[in-house]
């Protein structure tokens, strides 16, 4: 067993290495392009209008581009919208007359795969100034932490729910018609469908608030919740409320028709002796009995494939497969992942149910094979998702949606393992069952009149025997409940998948609120000794930040420090170098590399800063930093087509 578990993982590497390995980068979120005027630019007039330029198609709100002047001002006209029409611009025009100084842009927009994107750029009239633009001002649309935790939730209960609802029913159908009487998975299903109603209008209702950065106050705003209908994932989210309307009528037939009719799997078999004619004639009568219930079976079936198939099309339309590369692919792929996540996991749950409940060794068998199948599923389309979500290994470790990744690889490929596990245990519960015989009935104890003569003259006696008798009942019923130690061994590993299944569904909703090549906040601080002990705040200084980085390739460049030195470290303009050297101190030239400033406490960033060569391995520019506080120097150096890392470094500005 433990070579075919072997087997199956190495496959699972080879495909991730095939595939991953060769991709190219990817995004999954809406990214600024350009802008105009353009970042960091000093312009000789002021301009009628600010226009910024997205990778992919923003929605926008009345306030989602903001000009600040110099002393923290607005001074834009409000309301933007698309430059020409294009749905991956925003453009917000500016009030006449302003003056020279230095302006700051904060910008909030919700990209076509529903995430909400934000950053902010300076650009100058004239000539550079000092800002005072507060951190109010600029943090803007940050989302309220209590509202993303709600939202965030939400997404999460909303993923468990449809697991445990489409799941539940698919093993009803396919493994155990007679589950439909059982009122332990009537009750998975209705937890299922209700937890999955409350989801939907929590997560429809918090959706403005999250966006826009408002409180919890604010989730029965009516112009927010409008303005969510008119989104993307707003239309999503309406649809699948209608679809639970009708998901409830499927339960109630589902519960209804199955429950009335016998279960096929105690059917006669064909190998039944037929030859006496009255057996014959049973044997026809018991199959004509039994055709509504296959066709009850598969007309259900059918109308709860499409139910299933249009529930997960309302996350997978709205989210990273309905924007980037191969979207005619990504949409039918990403339902198929949540389909056979569902049949997994949720199956899990009737199974634990199910073995408590009378359920026959042919259904777990059914389900193991199409748990099988699912898991096969789910390997196929996960690996896709990740090519296109990743495109590269350094964005597995240099990004928080890779790291996410591979926490779900880590935690998918235990819990194949466990799953493996549980197969072995079927085996054993098929030999179990048919050698163990069955069980004796309970009955309570019966005395004789000599007995009950004695009992009544010694009542101490008499309680004695019924304590022995009542433990005698409670045992035979814990035997006859738990069944033999295969069934308790299949229902610990069951136990210990649907856990796993919960930290899968947690790590899988951050995965899709991740956005790939973002700047992690994890930087490391600045060494002691950068800036002078006890230096004032905004006095000017000259901070050098050394970072040591490894592409991973093998030229000359591949390895080696990376010198930023910022001068005067203070909130406004500052001037910069970069240089690369190698491990003996050699300067190297690299056919990329950048720059970026973030403030992740403000949401503000990443601000990338212009470069420009000045010898080999040696470039000087400027950087524009609004605020004071503790940012986040980012630079990213690619030294070949596939050898490319990012590395990070903390630094107090002002």
């Amino acid at each position: 067993m433990l070579k075919r578990l072997g087997a199956l993982l190495a496959a699972l590497g080879a495909a991730v290495v095939l595939l991953i390995g060769g991709a190219g980068t990817a995004s999954a979120h809406a990214a600024l392009v350009s802008t105009d005027p353009a970042e960091n630019s000093v312009v000789p007039t002021a301009p009628s209008a600010v226009t910024l330029t997205f990778s992919e198609g923003v929605t926008l709100s009345s306030d989602s581009v903001r000009v600040l002047s110099p002393d923290g001002k607005a001074v834009d006209t409000g309301n933007p919208g698309h430059a020409d029409g294009k749905s991956d611009t925003a453009q917000v025009g500016l009030n006449s007359g302003l003056a020279n100084g230095t302006y700051t842009v904060a910008w909030r927009a919700v990209s076509e795969d529903s995430h909400p994107v934000g950053g902010a750029f300076t650009f100058s009239i004239g000539a550079a100034s000092t800002t005072t633009v507060s951190a109010d001002a600029v943090q803007g649309g940050k989302a309220d932490s209590l509202v993303a935790a709600v939202y965030g939730t939400g997404r999460v209960v909303a993923y468990a729910a449809f697991a445990l609802l489409a799941g539940v029913a698919a093993f009803v159908l396919i493994c155990w018609p007679k589950g439909a009487t059982v009122a332990k998975v009537q009750r998975l299903l209705m937890t299922g469908w209700v937890a999955l109603l409350v989801a939907t209008v929590a997560v429809l209702l918090l959706r403005g608030p999250y966006e826009r950065g408002t409180g919890l106050g604010q989730a029965l705003d009516l112009t927010l919740v409008r303005a969510t209908l008119e989104e993307r994932i707003g239309t999503a989210l309406s649809a699948r409320l209608l679809l639970l309307a009708a998901g409830g009528v499927f339960l109630s037939l589902l519960v209804g028709q199955l429950g009335q009719q016998p279960d096929p799997a105690e059917a006669p078999g064909d190998t039944k002796d037929t030859e006496d004619e009255d057996d014959e004639l049973r044997l026809l009568e018991r199959r004509a009995a039994e055709r509504p219930l296959r066709d009850a079976r598969l007309g259900l079936g059918v109308a709860g494939l499409v139910l299933a198939v249009a529930l997960s099309a309302t996350w997978v339309g709205a989210d990273h497969a309905a924007v980037g590369i191969q979207v005619w692919l990504a949409l039918p792929a990403g339902v198929l992942h949540l389909l056979a996540m569902a049949l997994w996991l949720g199956g899990l749950a009737t199974l634990l149910v199910g073995l408590r409940n009378g359920l026959e060794v042919a259904a777990v068998e059914r389900f193991s094979k199409l748990a099988f199948g699912s898991v096969a599923v789910l390997v196929v389309t996960g690996v896709y998702q990740s090519w296109r979500g990743l495109g590269s290994w350094s964005a597995l470790v240099d990004t928080e949606y890779g790291r996410l990744l591979l926490i779900k690889t880590g935690c998918v490929a235990v819990l194949v393992g466990v799953g493996w596990l549980s197969r072995g245990w079927v085996a054993k519960l098929r030999a179990a069952t048919a050698d163990t015989p069955a069980l004796e009935p309970v009955t309570a104890a019966v005395t004789t009149k000599a007995g009950a003569a004695t009992e009544s003259a010694d009542p101490a006696r008499q309680a004695q025997l019924a304590r022995q008798r009542a433990a005698t009942v409670n045992a035979k019923l814990r035997q006859a409940q738990d069944g033999t130690p295969a069934h308790a061994g299949l229902r610990r590993s069951v136990l210990i998948e649907a856990a796993l299944a919960v930290a899968v569904l947690v790590v899988t909703t951050l995965l899709t609120n991740s956005a790939p090549g973002r700047v992690a906040s994890a930087a490391t601080p600045a060494p002691a000794g950068t800036a002078a002990p006890g230096t004032p705040t905004g006095t000017a200084k000259t901070v050098e930040l050394k970072l040591p980085y490894d592409t991973g390739g093998t030229d000359p460049a591949a390895k080696g420090t990376a010198t930023v030195t910022l001068k005067p470290a203070v909130a406004g303009q500052n001037t910069l170098t970069l240089s690369l050297d190698d491990p003996s101190g050699k300067p190297v030239t690299v056919p990329e590399l950048q720059l970026a400033f973030t403030l992740p406490d403000r949401d503000l960033g990443p601000l990338p800063a212009s470069l420009l060569p000045t010898a080999t391995g040696r470039w000087s520019g400027t950087a524009q930093l609004p605020l004071a506080g503790d940012w986040v120097v980012s630079v990213t150096v690619r030294s070949s087509d596939i050898d490319q890392t990012t590395v990070t470094k903390s630094v107090k500005i002002g």
